[in-house]
């Protein structure tokens, strides 16, 4: 089950899945700074979302990368 490639991919992808997260939520911030009211609240539900899909979308790239390997 220990690959030697394995724990390198594991890093690299939890490095990839920190920055788009950083990415999404700082993108998340300024538009929500630049609006007020109603879509401030829109855009904070979407950047929640967007935040959710890059997570299982990581987690389904490494499980696949898993499964591939295996």
């Amino acid at each position: 089950m220990g690959e030697a490639g394995s724990p390198t991919l594991l890093a690299s992808r939890v490095f990839v899945t920190w920055v788009e997260l950083v990415i999404v939520g700082f993108g998340g911030t300024a538009l929500g700074g630049a609006v007020s009211g109603p879509p401030e609240l829109i855009i904070y539900f979407a950047t929640t979302l967007v935040t959710v899909a890059v997570l299982l979308y990581n987690i389904d790239q490494l499980i696949q990368q898993r499964l591939s390997a295996g």
